[in-house]
């Protein structure tokens, strides 16, 4: 084959490596964070604490839970 059909071959695979780990590394970080999301109790309660709130256990919790369902909700709707 000819020098021209090397480097169209060369260029047409980089592009398409580039384009599939683009989507495959999307994925992967949409699944970390459902799994991990970005907050955590700790920082719900100090949040909750600087309003002027007291923050019992049971109501961190649920604030929590509510915020990864609707992280999830959001992630699986794209």
């Amino acid at each position: 084959m000819s020098t021209g059909v090397w480097i169209l071959i060369v260029v047409v695979a980089a592009i398409l490596g580039a384009i599939g780990g683009f989507f495959i590394a999307r994925k992967t970080m949409m699944n970390y964070f459902l799994e991990n999301p970005p907050f955590d109790e700790s920082m719900i309660r100090s949040m909750m604490t600087q309003m002027g709130q007291k923050p019992s256990e049971q109501k961190v919790r649920q604030i929590a839970a509510s915020m990864k369902a609707q992280a999830k909700k959001k992630m699986l709707k794209k």
